[in-house]
């Protein structure tokens, strides 16, 4: 997911860094208007130590590469939060390993960042469907796995849509990128609805959509 310097364009890398700055300003916007509560910080720095960390395990695969990315994770857990977290996350990686672009951190964010608060949406709207009886932890896992899966197909497919869009020489790359990531996407599905499901039964105030994130 991590895109390198000198492979996008110059309005590719334009529309991200807007893109990123609308959207963590709505998150600052939000975070003033809402409130933040103490309990919410710590929270936020351990759910973006989990990312930097777990990113930093990866296979390159031309100008990009493949690894765990835990968007779903963060949506679901940080809300609107997770796409400061992202950045935030990305930003250390890019300068302290080189890990990524440094001009597509912008970008980088918006492929990950995105999906992320897509999950958050996809778990939330779950969990309030008219059709559960009960917020249970099968229910949570259920969700959490949707969101969590749809969460890394997105990050894939974002990558690759940046890449196609600087150039048709990356088809190929984007292709296998989002290829590759069909196990990540089955695994982390996987992972992400058991640890919700856990969360949701020992301590569900830590999932922002069950009240987490709101005051």
């Amino acid at each position: 997911m991590h895109i390198s310097d000198g492979v996008l364009s110059a309005p590719v890398l334009a529309v991200g860094w807007i893109i990123t700055a609308v959207f963590i300003a709505l998150a600052i916007r939000w975070s003033k208007k809402k409130g933040i509560e103490v309990e919410v910080i710590p929270k936020l720095s351990v759910m973006t130590a989990v990312f930097f960390v777990v990113c930093l395990v990866h296979i390159p695969i031309g100008p990009t590469c493949v690894h765990f990315i835990l968007a779903g994770l963060l949506g679901i857990i940080l809300g609107i939060l997770a796409y400061p977290a992202i950045f935030i996350g990305l930003v250390l990686q890019a300068f302290l390993f080189q890990f990524g672009g440094i001009t597509t951190i912008g970008v980088n964010t918006v492929n990950v960042g995105i999906p992320a608060l897509i999950a958050y949406v996809i778990f939330q709207r779950g969990m309030k469907s008219e059709l559960l009886s009960s917020r249970g932890g099968f229910s949570a896992g259920v969700f959490g796995a949707i969101a969590g899966g749809v969460a890394v197909l997105m990050v894939a497919v974002f990558t690759a849509g940046a890449l196609i869009a600087s150039g048709e020489e990356f088809t190929g790359v984007a292709t296998a990128l989002v290829v590759a990531h069909i196990p990540v996407m089955i695994i982390e599905a996987i992972v992400i609805g058991f640890i919700v499901t856990f969360l949701v039964r020992v301590k569900p105030e830590v999932i922002g959509s069950l009240g987490g994130n709101k005051k």
